[in-house]
């Protein structure tokens, strides 16, 4: 599998000549999810879900397909039918001969005053993890796990945490795009081997937005 990194929280993946996207939202090209067979949507805010990105991915490629939770699907399956699956936790599908497992249910906490919306993790051939908002624990081992490092959710104590309690292999970081060139040196050294987050005992990488490799 070959893992790309997209700005913010989107990611592309290539397994025999077909392509996966997840997470293609405003924050991330404009063509992130051009080209792609399937495309995952962790949860309707728009730095996970652009409607133009997903527009323009599904018009470019007419067999491609969207799975997703509802709040995303039904703002763009009217306009192609048949081609938008809804999912929540527990499911499992093929995507472009993807395997993919559904985890978790709710977005993390902002606040305590804003309600809680929809979110779901998508666990690629039973080795990636992407979370999307949230920290879930999929319940079963994780080879590669893409780390929401920045968000108005989460400070780095619990990003820590987190990595601590999954024990991937690798630590990719994602969730990005709101990091200046200063603080990302310091979120290295956080989750890199000499801070607390290599306690865990995973590989800590970030990659620049095109950046790829081999899984």
């Amino acid at each position: 599998m070959k893992l790309t990194k997209h700005s913010h929280a989107c990611v592309r993946l290539q397994k025999d000549g077909r392509t996966l996207v997840i997470d293609p939202g405003a924050f991330s090209e404009a063509d992130a999810a051009v080209g792609a067979d399937a495309i995952l949507i962790t949860h309707e805010h728009p730095d996970h879900f652009s409607e133009d990105r997903l527009r323009a991915a599904l018009d470019a490629n007419p067999a491609a397909e969207l799975w997703t939770l509802r709040s995303v699907a039904e703002q763009i399956s009217a306009g192609f039918p048949g081609r938008v699956h809804i999912v929540g936790e527990g499911d499992a599908f093929t995507a472009a001969g993807f395997e993919v497992q559904v985890h978790g249910q709710l977005h993390a906490v902002i606040h305590p005053d804003l309600p809680r919306i929809t979110n779901v993790g998508y666990l690629v051939d039973g080795s990636l993890f992407h979370p999307g908002d949230a920290l879930t624990v999929p319940g079963q081992p994780v080879d590669t796990l893409m780390v929401p490092v920045m968000a108005p959710w989460n400070k780095v104590s619990e990003v820590i945490d987190y990595v601590r309690e999954l024990k991937p292999r690798l630590a990719v970081d994602i969730h990005d795009g709101l990091l200046t060139d200063l603080a990302r040196p310091v979120y290295d050294r956080m989750l890199g081997p000499d801070g607390p987050g290599g306690t865990s005992g995973a590989e800590h990488l970030r990659l620049a937005p095109g950046d790829s490799m081999d899984l």
